[in-house]
């Protein structure tokens, strides 16, 4: 019932075909890897291939979305802490500088030229509850930002987020302060020129500064 007749020495390969058969399987590994996976995963084209089919812009969105998320996490940390409770009117004064002006309607511009990779911050000082209305453009570009904000003596790792976006031109609303403290806009020009990013602000802010 069962064939149990061994092959002879004629029907096995020899070592000669056996060699040309595995280069034959490298060799097409490596084009494989040379042309799909390298533009497709890390944006390395040595052929110009991967581009052709479209696989290297595949590949430079992920990576600038990896750069990205690992810039943010340096600059901006979320960890899953709980907001702070909404403090006291004497809690918030004590941590509030002692000769710190009232807040009063005021309006500011400033402009900030980011070279590619580079990243910028600015902060208003305001009270809780003040309301500022904003618009920031991007000229020349793109970029990514994050709009947060931190109370007075906040811990290391406090994150309170109002938005972000990648690859934005401009962005407009009003920012209305959760808490005594220091609110504001973070930027990083992700492209390959400079980036002005001009900022104006209208509203009820004690002070004005860019702190990177």
């Amino acid at each position: 019932m069962f064939n149990n007749q061994m092959p002879s020495a004629d029907d096995l390969p020899t070592s000669r075909q056996l060699l040309h058969s595995t280069v034959i399987a490298l060799g097409v590994a490596l084009l494989l890897l040379v042309t799909v996976v390298m533009p497709a995963e890390y944006a390395v084209d040595p052929t110009g291939m991967g581009r052709l089919l479209g696989l290297t812009q595949m590949g430079e969105v992920k990576q600038a979305i990896a750069q990205e998320n690992a810039a943010t996490d340096a600059v901006s940390p979320q960890p899953a802490v709980p907001e702070m409770p909404a403090q006291s009117s004497a809690s918030a004064a004590a941590q509030a500088p002692a000769d710190a002006p009232s807040s009063a309607a005021r309006q500011d511009e400033m402009s900030i030229t980011l070279q590619p990779g580079q990243g910028a911050e600015v902060k208003l000082e305001m009270r809780q509850g003040a309301l500022v209305q904003y618009l920031w453009t991007a000229n020349g570009g793109k970029v990514n930002y994050d709009t947060h904000g931190d109370p007075y003596g906040a811990p290391r790792d406090f994150y309170h987020g109002y938005g972000k976006g990648k690859q934005t031109e401009k962005d407009e609303g009003v920012l209305t302060a959760a808490f005594d403290g220091k609110h504001g806009w973070f930027w990083r020009n992700r492209g390959d020129a400079p980036v002005t990013v001009t900022l104006r602000v209208n509203g009820d802010y004690i002070d004005i500064k860019r702190v990177i």
